[in-house]
């Protein structure tokens, strides 16, 4: 991305790079208005704190200010460091709790000087599911790496099947390469229980029930196989438990698997020989997939199918979920984690899981505290081990908005003895709850360095402006915190320069020693500001084919149909469906008949951009909407523009009726949102639950059952 700076250091245009391979000079919809984020009025720009007697509690939007009073930094940053020195003294360091994700996403600014901080603090530290561990896991526990096509190569593709993946509307860069291939005849399948703008531009749309994936991937191995359409060849260099996959796969016929998925037999059928008869045909999965309670063993079965059909042989075949695995950044520089021996711990501190955010600040401390409400595991793997959590320090996250089960989360944030720090931009659903809102630093106006989960290109993100006001990065502000607290390590007063060195594994010679990095330097890259990877630098001579030579990063050193690692756990070791508990094939299905799809704005990044008016209207026509099928609607005596209620045991939702179709009967979906914004004060995670997915324990909002009523207009 090119910033244009005037000659009073104030940006005035964004655009995309015209040399990125990827980007190719164009952004998407969201960052093109980045600077109206940028030079929003009501951004904060100087520390805060809450006024005395102010309570804690949602705050009307434009009106949060009034229960803050400015402060300076030096006066912020001592009372923060007396205030979690007295908190460690008293309960423990482990009663304290970072709570970031990816609002900055650079290695430096998404996780460095703060991960420091925390391990030599002995805070709790935080496993960090909410996004895509689900996937992550499933991913590697086929490949042992999170590779796939590069994006460039799609072009090439003769079928493109995105599963569960919105390419036109949140991977923007992708969707000119599956024009371009389609424009060669190239036809495209989308696999989405939404009518997603995707879906509705695909030569086929496959409206599945939601949860039902696995089942969906298992019934194409069926039929694959039955029919001798996979590649013999490829499966026996390249792959381990054929075999065992193959007697797993005899047991989901069509009939069963449109039995759950809501398609006819003979689409299944189809769908698994078009797949398999066409090469190159490059899969795009995305990471809704495993938002689901068996989203996990999901994500898997879909990942092996590319590897059934020897689809990875070709150029422009193949598959992607996450590029990640690219970028081996030198992480333990960065992050420093034998800090924590330095900790008044003596070891590593205790991990609280970020889907279970609420569980976290209400029942850490209390042992032996049921849980309650629909969808809460039996036998969840949950400890209450340790002492409660009377500190909470969020950056890079608005958990108020974000995180699931958001009642309990908010009787958390509510406690009177919890102390709360926020670094934002602006208000938002969490700083409501802080006692200190400190200013931070959008990507225009720190440095840091970048990889990628989309594509091969090592990027180094220059600082563009001058921080506005007195807003601060996370690397100089955990920096000044370490020394607050008296913590002498030199490491707490390296600069964002020295610790891109140190990203970069940079030897005496300059060179990255990072693998695959050998030939990046740090002057390189300020001189062209993108870099490919090793294996990505002559893409036209040397295509890069993943997973086409052994040894992989898995038990046997290949592509894994059959998980030794889970065979070890004494886990399935095989994919399976398992149809989840909240869905319309459970127990609560008969109070709960409808499967709720909270779906990610278009034009927002999670509740990032929520709060700006330009992007809000480009999300009018479904904000604060229900859709539903006419089906649904009519049972209920719903029209459209009727404000109704949306409910379970969890929470409750005031939203307007929008009857569609964009979803299947017994499927309703709304959108993301602040809370704040909704004349309720709640958005749909009031509605999610805590339970956790099959594989990395990761967050499952899309496994949700509710009723809707017309308001005022109760159920019989």
């Amino acid at each position: 991305m090119l910033v244009t700076v005037d000659a009073a250091g104030r940006a005035v245009k964004v655009q995309g790079d015209p040399a990125h391979p990827v980007t190719q000079g164009f952004l998407c919809g969201k960052v093109a208005k980045y600077l109206d984020r940028v030079y929003a009025p009501e951004r904060i720009l100087y520390p805060l704190k809450r006024k005395l007697g102010a309570p804690k509690g949602p705050q009307p939007h434009g009106r949060e200010h009034e229960a803050f009073e400015r402060v300076s930094w030096d006066e912020a940053l001592e009372a923060i460091a007396a205030r979690l020195k007295a908190i460690a003294a008293r309960h423990g360091p482990e009663s304290i709790l970072p709570y970031s994700y990816a609002g900055t996403m650079g290695v430096l600014g998404y996780g460095s000087m703060d991960r420091r901080f925390f391990f030599r603090l002995g805070a709790s530290q935080l496993d960090r599911t909410i996004c895509s561990e689900a996937g992550g896991v499933a991913w590697n526990l086929v490949y042992g790496k999170k590779l796939g096509t590069p994006p460039e190569d799609f072009r090439l593709a003769k079928l493109v099947l995105a599963w569960g993946a919105n390419i036109h509307g949140n991977n923007a860069h992708l969707w000119p390469m599956i024009e371009q291939a389609r424009r060669n005849g190239a036809r495209l399948i989308v696999i989405d229980p939404y009518r997603t703008r995707t879906a509705a531009l695909a030569d086929w749309h496959i409206a599945i029930r939601p949860g039902t994936d696995v089942a969906l991937a298992l019934g194409m191995m069926h039929v694959i196989l039955n029919e001798g359409l996979e590649d013999r060849a490829y499966i026996a260099g390249m792959t381990h438990g054929v075999e065992q996959l193959a007697e797993r796969a005899r047991e989901y016929t069509p009939e069963r698997v449109a039995h759950w998925t809501g398609m006819s037999a003979a689409e299944v059928e189809r769908l698994a020989r078009s797949y398999a008869t066409t090469q190159p045909a490059a899969l795009r999965m995305n990471y809704g997939v495993q938002r689901c309670e068996n989203g996990g063993t999901a994500a898997r079965a879909i990942a092996m199918l590319p590897a059934l059909v020897g689809a990875w042989k070709y150029r422009g075949g193949g598959g992607q979920l996450s590029t990640s695995g690219a970028f081996a950044w030198n992480k333990r520089e960065v992050e420093r984690p034998e800090l924590a021996l330095a900790s008044p711990l003596g070891r590593a501190a205790r991990v609280v899981n970020m889907s279970a955010l609420g569980r976290a600040l209400t029942e850490l401390g209390t042992r032996g505290r049921e849980n309650e409400g629909i969808g809460e595991p039996e036998a969840l793997d949950w400890t209450a081990d340790g002492p409660a959590v009377h500190a909470l320090f969020v950056y890079n996250s608005n958990p108020g908005a974000v995180a699931p089960n958001q009642n309990a989360v908010r009787r958390g944030l509510a406690r009177p003895d919890l102390f709360t720090v926020v670094h934002d931009l602006f208000f938002n659903d969490t700083t409501d709850y802080a006692d200190y809102i400190l200013p931070a630093t959008t990507f225009l106006e720190h440095t840091d360095i970048q990889g990628a989960y989309g594509h091969y290109f090592v990027q180094l993100s220059n600082q563009a402006i001058a921080p506005l006001g007195e807003a601060r990065s996370n690397v100089w502000l955990f920096g000044q915190l370490a020394q607050r607290m008296g913590f002498s390590e030199a490491c707490f007063r390296e600069t964002a320069e020295e610790m891109t060195g140190q990203a970069l594994g940079l030897g005496p010679d300059g060179h990255s020693t990072n693998p695959g990095m050998e030939h990046i330097t740090l002057d390189a890259l300020r001189e062209k500001g993108h870099m490919p990877v090793a294996f990505h630098r002559d893409p036209e001579e040397q295509p890069f084919l993943p997973y086409t030579s052994l040894p992989l990063s898995t038990p046997t050193g290949k592509i894994e149909f059959y998980s030794e690692t889970l065979a070890a756990q004494g886990l399935d070791p095989l994919p399976a469906f398992v149809p989840p508990a909240e869905s319309r094939w459970g127990g609560e299905a008969k109070r709960y008949p409808l499967e709720f799809l909270g779906r990610k704005a278009d034009n927002y990044m999670n509740s990032t951009f929520a709060n700006l008016d330009g992007h809000r209207k480009m999300e009018a026509k479904t904000r604060h909407r229900l859709e539903m099928h006419p089906e649904d609607a009519r049972a209920r005596g719903i029209e459209s523009g009727d404000e109704v209620r949306v409910w379970n045991d969890r929470g409750e939702l005031t939203l307007t009726a929008l009857v569609n179709g964009k979803v299947p009967a017994g499927v309703v979906a709304g959108h993301m949102d602040w809370a704040k914004m909704h004349a309720g004060g709640s958005n749909q995670n009031v509605l999610t639950s805590e339970r956790l997915t099959d594989l990395g324990a990761a967050a499952t909002f899309y496994s949700v059952l509710v009723e809707v009523e017309k308001a005022g207009e109760p159920v019989n």
